[in-house]
Parts: C-alpha cells; sequence; structure tokens
C-alpha cells in the first residue's frame, strides 16, 4: 500500500512549511462530466495619532513581518503529513467520476508504513467526515467543500474547479491531521493506508440504515421538544456563532462580488491598451505619450490579473471555508443540545415511573456520562477551533495586505515612470502642451 514517492513538496500547516518528498506531477483532466464533482496625499495621520510620511518603511516585508513577529511561537508537533493531488477522471458503464491521489507521510509507530499513496473519490471523504462526526458528536470537524456548485459560480468540469476541490480537500485532511484526538481515528488511519476494496469493506460495517433512522428519529424528537436547562457557556457559544455567521457569509459574499466586479473591470481596461496604441498612429505629435500610455496600460492589466487571482485563490476560499465552519458549529451545538434533552428526558421518565427503575437508572447514568462528555469535549475543542480560525483569518488577512500593497506599489511605479518620461521630454523641448 506504501507508494515511493521522489519529489519535495510543502505542505502548509498555519503559518509554518514542511518539506515532505512527494510526487505531484499528474495533470488536471477535461472532463465532460463527472457524476462525483458533487459539488470560495504622501503625508497622513494614522488612526492612532501617530504621522506616517514617505520617508516611513512601508514595503510589503518591513510592515507584514511586525505583525509576525509579534505571534507566538509554537513548536510543531505535527507527525502525520497529508498531500491530495493528481485528480483522474473514471469512467464507467453507470458513471463518471473522479479520485484523487492521497500521499501520506507519517512517523507515528502505529501505522505498518512511513508512506502510503492511495486513490480516493470525493463520497469517501464524506464517508470519512460522517465518521468522525458519529463517533465524536460534539468535537468540530472541519468542512468539505460543498456537494454541489452553485449556479453561476463557476463551471463544473472547469480545471479551476477541480483544483479548488483539490485544495479544500488536501486542507480538510491536514486539518484531521492536526486534531488531536480525530488524527488518532481508526478510520482516519483506514482513510489515508487501506486499498480501495477494503475500504468498501470497512464502510460497509458502519451502522445500518435502521439504527441511523432511529438516531434521526431521535434527534428531531429531541429538537422539537428543545432543553430545559442549557448552561450558560453554551447558549453564549450558540449566540457568537450566529454573529459569526452572519458577518463571515456578508464578507464572503462582498468580496466575491468584488472579484467579479473586478474582472468585469479588467476586462474593460483590457481595450485600452490597443485602443491608445492604434490612436497614436494617427496622431504624430502625441505618438509617444500615446505608445508610453498604452505599455502602462497593458502592464498594470497583468498586475491588475494577477491580483484578482490572488484574492481568488487566497482569500475567498478561506472566507468561505469559514461559512461552512459557521454551519458546522451550529450542527456541533444541536448535536449537543440533543444529548441533553435526551438527558433530561429520562430524567423526567424516572421521576414518573415505578417500574423497572433500577434498569432506568442505569440507562439514566449512562446518558449523564454521555452528556457530562459531550460538554467536556465541545468546550476543549471550541478554545482549539477558536484559536485555529483566528490564526487562519489573521494569515489570509495579512497576506492579502501584502499583496494589495505590493500591487498599488508597482502600479504606482508605471504611472511614475510615464510623468517622468513626459516631464523629461518637457524640459528637452519635445513636447509642448502649451
Amino acid at each position: 500500500m506504501s507508494g515511493s514517492v521522489v519529489d519535495n513538496h510543502t505542505v502548509s500547516s498555519g503559518n509554518s512549511s514542511v518539506a515532505v518528498p512527494t510526487d505531484i506531477s499528474g495533470p488536471i483532466l477535461d472532463l465532460d462530466e463527472d457524476d462525483d464533482l458533487e459539488v470560495f496625499s504622501k503625508d497622513t495621520t494614522l488612526t492612532d495619532g501617530s504621522s506616517f510620511n514617505a520617508s516611513m518603511q512601508t514595503s510589503p516585508a518591513s510592515m507584514i513581518n511586525q505583525y509576525k513577529f509579534e505571534e507566538e511561537e509554537e513548536v510543531d508537533t505535527k507527525d502525520i503529513f497529508v498531500i491530495v493531488d493528481n485528480p483522474e477522471s473514471h469512467v464507467t458503464a453507470i458513471e463518471t467520476y473522479i479520485t484523487y491521489r492521497v500521499v501520506t507521510k507519517t512517523t507515528r509507530s502505529e501505522f505498518d508504513s512511513s508512506e502510503f499513496e492511495v486513490r480516493r473519490r470525493y463520497q469517501d471523504f464524506l464517508w470519512l467526515k460522517g465518521r468522525l462526526e458519529e463517533a465524536h458528536p460534539t468535537l468540530i470537524v472541519h468542512p468539505l467543500p460543498e456537494k454541489f456548485v452553485m449556479k453561476g459560480m463557476v463551471e463544473r468540469f472547469s480545471e479551476d474547479f477541480i483544483e479548488t476541490r483539490r485544495r479544500a480537500l488536501n486542507r480538510f485532511l491536514n486539518k484531521t491531521a492536526e486534531h488531536p484526538i480525530f488524527s488518532s481515528s481508526e478510520d482516519f488511519k483506514i482513510f489515508l493506508t487501506a486499498a480501495s476494496e477494503e475500504l468498501t469493506s470497512h464502510k460497509k460495517q458502519g451502522p445500518g440504515f435502521l439504527s441511523r433512522m432511529g438516531e434521526t428519529v431521535k434527534a428531531v424528537a429531541a429538537a422539537v421538544r428543545g432543553v430545559r436547562n442549557r448552561p450558560q457557556e453554551f447558549t453564549d457559544m450558540q449566540e457568537y456563532v450566529e454573529a459569526f455567521s452572519q458577518k463571515i457569509s456578508s464578507l464572503d459574499k462582498v468580496t466575491q462580488r468584488i472579484v467579479r466586479e473586478q474582472k468585469e473591470y479588467l476586462e474593460e481596461l483590457k481595450e485600452c491598451g490597443p485602443t491608445y496604441a492604434l490612436w497614436s498612429q494617427s496622431e504624430e505629435e502625441l505618438a509617444e505619450p500615446l505608445k508610453n500610455v498604452a505599455g502602462c496600460v497593458d502592464r498594470c492589466c497583468k498586475e491588475t490579473e494577477e491580483q484578482v487571482k490572488h484574492v481568488n485563490d487566497n482569500l475567498i476560499p478561506v472566507l468561505h471555508e469559514y461559512v461552512l465552519c459557521a454551519d458546522t458549529l451550529k450542527a456541533v451545538l444541536r448535536r449537543r443540545d440533543n444529548i441533553q434533552a435526551d438527558f433530561e428526558t429520562k430524567t423526567e421518565a424516572l421521576a414518573t415511573k415505578k417500574a423497572d427503575r433500577d434498569s432506568m437508572r442505569d440507562d439514566l447514568d449512562k446518558s449523564e456520562d454521555r452528556l457530562e462528555w459531550a460538554n467536556n469535549a465541545l468546550k476543549s475543542d471550541w478554545t482549539r477551533w477558536q484559536k485555529v480560525m483566528r490564526n487562519d483569518l489573521r494569515s489570509a488577512f495579512v497576506d492579502t495586505a501584502e499583496r494589495n500593497v505590493s500591487y498599488y506599489e508597482k502600479c504606482l511605479a508605471v504611472w511614475e515612470s510615464f510623468l517622468h518620461s513626459q516631464r523629461t521630454d518637457e524640459e528637452n523641448g519635445k513636447v509642448d502642451f502649451s
């Protein structure tokens, strides 16, 4: 099952990067259909009252590094590294689907080897997520990308979408590998190491349809009944999640709209350069400045295109990922409430029934233990999740700020070079602006 991997690849973990040997040379394929692609003035005053001027250090490196030095240094104890790459299409008589190569490197003794290479399809990732949630209902499982593509958002089978999905699946597995509980899950280990036939066999060992249906009915009944004495800390969590969900969803939508508008602006801008160049052919006295303007516009087009791509590939996926995280948190809190509702129901039943009280008390004790475990697990994972979330968003915002500074500096330099050339020509008597 282990694979031989030869090249070096960098796996990101938070703000750090670790080199892991692997081969990621597989091509992204053109697909016709895929049922398994089920488908983010120079002087001024700062806000703190301090002065700012052009002589201050304002390069991306000098400004951004200030934030990086302020972050706490942590020892990286990660010992499972996962890479999702090389999507391939598979066509059968009844379906067309995509699999992704999953390459794992680990130093953990419970693994039979230090290297594994398997292929997984999207439904396998869904299975893993479901198993983790089933085994740990009040721990926070990192979200997967949506099963379906939203209309108008992206071409369903485009290479860009496939790459976006690959990156999201890669992030899901690495977030799982970084989790102190999930990374030790037997299901996670099997997902990373088992051959396709073995994984299929293991998936059949889960709870049957009737068992799952029974749990669903109990959950619905608990949701209808509600909880009567929810601890305040979980009410506070719920209120936080609702506020977080509204803010991150709004930011996600606005950022996506801005990118769409920037793409439209870019298409308009691309028409300006050729127009200036064409104009220069009929205006002999303005030919040189017109050609220079055309060149400046073309250079700014290139920088704008890279800027839009950076936001689309780096900021939007993080924002949308945490929109999905908010939905995950709401589901976790509902499951915690269901566990408490089940405990309250059994408590009331024991108080009203005289027969078979010993059996009911044993059941109640188990329910109480389950509730205590659920509460403690959620409180612990909540703290961990908030820390990871803030690091992820801070990193995305700082990275975006750095890119924005670089973008505007380059565009500014382009137009300043044009002004300098025109002033030089004017001083030499080549241009008459009178």
